[in-house]
Order: C-alpha cells, then sequence, then structure tokens
C-alpha cells in the first residue's frame, strides 16, 4: 500500500509555521510498511485543494490531509470532500484534546483520512485510532525500521569519506547523511519480510559505522549529546559546574534540560564582564591584561573559579567572540576556547566556528559538551 499527504494551511506556503505534520506521518507510516510516494501543501482554496485530493487519489491507496477542519472560515476540507465522495461513508474521528473531530472515509477502493492540524491534537489521534486501523486493513508484506546514529565532532562531509562505501548502498537496506547545527546524523533503513530480518539487515551496516567512527559516535535515534552527557555523570556519580561568557548560558540551559540534572550540575554563572570573571571567578588581572578574556589561559581560569566556587568535581570555562561584531584580525568572530578542569587535570581546546551569533553559540556549547563527553 502507499499514501499521499496533503497538508492544508496558506501559513504553511508562507512559511508562519513549519510543517512537522508531514516528516511524523511520512515515518510513522513507514514504520507499518506503507510508502509515502507524494506528498503537497495547499492553501486555504477549495478548488486547489479539490484539485489536490482528486489527483491523490488517482495514484495512492490511502489520502491523508492535515489541517482545515474546524469551525472557522479557512476550515474547508469537509466542504471539499463532500463534492467527492458519498457523505454515508464518512466515520467521525474523536478529537480527545481540542474540539475539532476527524475524518475517516472508505471511497470505493482508496481511503481518505483527514486529520486536525495542530499536532497536539493529529499525533495523538494517529497513534491511538489511526495506526491500529491502517495496521489491521494493510495488506502490505513488508516492515519498514531505521535507526539513527548521532556523531559530533565532524563535519558531514568528513562523515560523507568515512563512510563513503555505506551511503551507496542500495535497497532493501539504504544509508542516508543529515547535516544538522554541531551534528550529522546517519540514518540507516531497511526494508524486509519481517522485523527480524530488518533488524539484522540494520545491525550489520550499524557494527560497520561503529568501526569506522568510533568515539564520534555519541548516541542513537532521539538522544542528545546533554542526555549523553548527564547518563555519563550520574553513572560515575560526578557533579559538574559551568561559567560562561559567550554562550551566555545556553551550556547550563541544555545540561539542565535532562531530567534528573540535580543530581550532577551544581551551579553556572555567566560572566559576561571581565570584572565578574576577575571578582567572583578569581581569574587573574594580569592573566586578563596579557592575554585577553578571549584566551585559553582565560578559559581554564574560569573553569577552575567555578570548580572551587561551587565545590564541583569538574569545572567548565568558555570564552569567545560569537559575533557579528567585536573580532579581530587575531582573534576573529568565531573564535572560542573550552577549557575543563578536574583535580590535577587542565584540559583546554580552540575552536573557530562560523555562522550567526546563535549558530556560534549553539556550537560552542555542543563543542563544550562534547569535550566533556570524551574527558569522563
Amino acid at each position: 500500500m502507499n499514501a499521499e499527504i496533503i497538508s492544508i494551511g496558506t501559513e504553511l506556503l508562507l512559511g508562519h509555521i513549519v510543517n512537522t505534520n508531514t516528516s511524523f506521518l511520512s515515518k510513522k507510516l513507514a514504520e507499518i510498511g506503507i510508502d509515502v510516494f507524494h506528498t503537497s501543501v495547499v492553501g486555504d482554496n477549495t478548488r486547489r485543494l479539490f484539485e489536490a485530493i482528486k489527483q491523490a487519489l488517482g495514484r495512492a491507496d490511502i489520502v491523508i490531509t492535515t489541517g482545515g477542519l474546524g469551525p472557522t472560515v479557512d476550515d474547508i476540507t469537509i466542504e471539499t470532500i463532500s463534492g467527492l465522495i458519498d457523505r454515508r461513508s464518512i466515520k467521525w474521528i474523536r478529537n480527545r484534546v481540542g474540539t475539532a473531530p476527524g475524518l475517516l472515509i472508505d471511497h470505493i477502493d482508496r481511503k481518505i483520512i483527514c486529520l486536525p492540524g495542530p499536532p497536539r491534537e493529529l499525533i495523538p489521534m494517529f497513534e491511538k485510532d489511526i495506526i491500529p486501523y491502517l495496521k489491521k486493513g494493510s495488506k502490505s508484506a513488508w516492515v519498514i525500521k531505521s535507526r539513527t546514529i548521532k556523531i559530533t565532532g565532524l563535519s558531514e562531509s568528513a562523515v560523507n569519506k568515512a563512510v563513503k562505501d555505506l551511503l551507496e548502498s542500495k535497497p532493501p537496506t539504504t544509508v542516508g547523511i543529515y547535516a544538522k547545527l554541531g551534528e550529522v546524523d546517519l540514518r540507516i533503513m531497511s526494508k524486509a519480510k519481517d522485523e527480524k530480518s530488518a533488524q539484522a539487515a540494520i545491525q550489520k551496516i550499524e557494527k560497520k559505522i561503529r568501526l569506522k567512527l568510533k568515539s564520534h559516535i555519541f548516541g542513537y535515534d532521539g538522544d542528545k549529546l546533554e542526555d549523553a552527557v548527564g547518563k555519563m555523570l550520574a553513572a560515575m556519580k560526578m557533579t559538574i559546574a559551568v561559567a560562561e561568557s559567550c554562550t551566555g548560558g545556553l551550556l547550563s540551559d541544555r545540561i539542565t534540560n535532562v531530567s534528573g540534572s540535580s543530581y550532577y550540575f551544581r551551579m553556572g554563572l555567566v560572566a559576561y564582564s571581565d570584572a565578574v570573571k576577575e571578582n567572583i571567578l578569581g581569574v587573574s588581572k594580569v592573566t586578563l591584561k596579557k592575554y585577553g578574556a578571549v584566551s585559553r589561559p582565560v578559559a581554564l581560569e574560569m573553569a577552575r573559579g567555578i570548580k572551587l566556587l561551587a565545590g564541583a568535581d569538574i569545572g567548565v570555562g568558555i570564552t569567545g567572540i560569537a559575533g557579528p561584531t567585536g573580532g579581530t584580525k587575531a582573534k576573529p568572530i568565531g573564535l572560542v576556547h573550552i577549557a575543563i578542569v578536574t583535580g590535577p587535570k587542565r584540559i583546554a581546546k580552540e575552536c573557530r566556528f562560523r555562522g550567526s551569533r546563535e549558530e556560534i553559540k549553539f556550537r560552542a556549547s555542543q563543542a563544550a559538551l562534547d569535550l566533556i563527553r570524551r574527558n569522563l
């Protein structure tokens, strides 16, 4: 069986809302062996929506629409579909979160599924009502499984070079590469007659990737780098404290976004000014004058200072130039120094990042988390 997804809403076409529904639905359909061959976005226009649904019915076994349900003037789905099908074939799907119900329609040898647009309404409706229905009626003899391997500390081109032969794998088991901010994902997908065969094919490729990329792999599927660091800190019963300048508290925010972080996170301090670095963290005035605030020695003294101040096992210091102003030829925008102090161990790393101010801040926090991970 194959499906087509039609997302409805002028706000999607204008870019006011990011279309996460299509990604969610495509992934969930793949998991139950239903291929998605086409997706589209249609504005709040009855004629264009009519044509989109009519075309989809001509080439897909299942047509899924999202959005356009409800009491407002731009909710046109029911009106449009009424012109295509027999109203007596409509089954209503209860909305457990919002007010607009979904629709389930058997149309000749096709199925039309209409879902609300808000993800908080669409997701539970699809998982609790639609997936069991599709599983029951699916004639697919295939199972599609996937596994995402998450990598940091390497560029997309470096990862591509390392696993080039695997990226050229042909169906039924394939590998895709996806670059994110401060991270590269490798997604293995396998289509097989049963789940056991699909998982075995994935594990064979995964083993090869682990051998090639080793310590650059920090997690799988939905893992985040802060999750990996948190698990390690908790397992080792170690505490951490962070002194940040250019990242403005982002590293502390990411660490404390993990449930249970209160067991290992002692303190976070945003030390933007030299006075705070000197008077609270104990960074030497001589060091600041000789090397400047953005330097390896200052990052190390910040890490040492926050470690002592918080009484933590690990102290982290970050200082840099996030831009878009403030850079010089000697110290350009994107220059970041990260330091870790753990007892007698002192580690410092110089990084040079590109991008907007927000991107540089995130990349710096990612590099800091990775440095912590590698030294635990």
